[in-house]
């Protein structure tokens, strides 16, 4: 079990998993952990379509599952919100299970993401962004002493001309975590593929817990009343085939989208140019457009390199590649 002593930091401008020392957690909360851009927010609506027992909720899903570690917010103002609730808690985090203080009295539901379409759907989201009123919200949220750069370095991270084919090679090629002693430093890019499968590994590896539960992109696509299922099942919450496949209805892109104001992350800070486009397609293999001959040969020796056989097949495949419950 992890406590906070012993957890790994994971720390940058845009997060700090130490604020959870502020939060006492309760019997039966639930923590939702992905990367980036691997369905987080389909997730944290499934969850509350059970939690709720329907679409409508008490609030915006930002501030109902608030991302706890995000610094935009002071983590007081979010410890209020959450002790405030009565439902049962679902909070996000991207923060890997080895920086969580694990607890056997909550759940932990992790979803994986074919990498190369998680990058896709970061490379869209960056262009939707309001970088200014990012950079001001951090920089209201966090003391100047904290941050790594003056103010106004927060706006593009690199300087001249640099295109989506250069993106996906750095994301290819950089490390899983930014080297000691950068301090505080802003988000770069759209991250990079090894933090992506570093974060799915800490998650593989504790995959038969009895509290920890992984899902997939492709398995949410393919099947969603029976991943709906099988999420109830793993939450202990009664479900009839009957009633998954209506509420499944209201977890579909069109109809998150319809709600945008309600169910994007963050709509009430203002940082997207369009709630709408951050539900822009949610497919699959777009990626292939960027990703010529040479660039597949490297991902397939780089992702070689940085994961074993059976969590690579599950990353890219889900449940048909490799099952986490078997």
């Amino acid at each position: 079990m992890n406590t906070a002593s012993n957890r790994v930091l994971y720390r940058s401008l845009m997060s700090d998993n130490t604020r959870w020392d502020a939060l006492e957690l309760r019997p039966g909360d639930i923590i939702i952990t992905t990367p980036s851009k691997c369905g987080m927010t389909w997730m944290q609506r499934l969850v509350s379509l059970l939690v709720f027992d329907g679409p409508d909720l008490p609030g915006p899903l930002s501030t109902v599952s608030p991302w706890f570690d995000q610094t935009i917010r002071p983590v007081e103002e979010v410890v209020a919100v959450l002790q405030a609730q009565r439902h049962r808690r679902f909070i996000k985090t991207h923060t890997p299970l080895d920086g969580l203080a694990l607890d056997d009295r909550v759940t932990y539901i992790c979803v994986g993401r074919d990498p190369r379409d998680a990058a896709v759907s970061m490379l869209h989201q960056t262009t939707n962004m309001d970088r200014d009123r990012v950079r001001e919200l951090y920089e209201a949220a966090l003391p100047a002493h904290h941050r790594a750069r003056p103010p106004g370095a927060m706006a593009d991270p690199r300087p001249g001309p640099h295109g989506p084919l250069d993106e996906f090679r750095d994301w290819m090629e950089g490390p899983a975590h930014p080297p000691p002693g950068v301090g505080l430093a802003p988000p770069q890019g759209i991250g990079t593929l090894a933090n992506i499968l570093d974060q799915f590994g800490k998650s593989w590896e504790r995959r038969h817990a009895p509290n920890v539960a992984l899902f997939h992109y492709a398995d949410l696509q393919a099947d969603l009343v029976g991943e709906l299922l099988r999420l109830a099942a793993r939450l202990n919450t009664d479900l009839t085939g009957d009633r998954a496949r209506e509420l499944a209805g209201y977890a579909s892109l069109a109809a998150m989208r319809s709600r945008a104001s309600e169910i994007a992350p963050n709509t009430t800070d203002g940082i997207w140019r369009s709630d709408e486009r951050f539900f822009r397609r949610g497919g699959s293999g777009e990626w292939q457009q960027y990703f010529g001959f040479h660039e597949s040969r490297r991902y397939n020796d780089r992702i070689n390199q940085l994961a074993p056989p059976d969590l690579l097949a599950w990353a890219h495949e889900g449940r048909r590649g490799c099952d986490p419950d078997g």
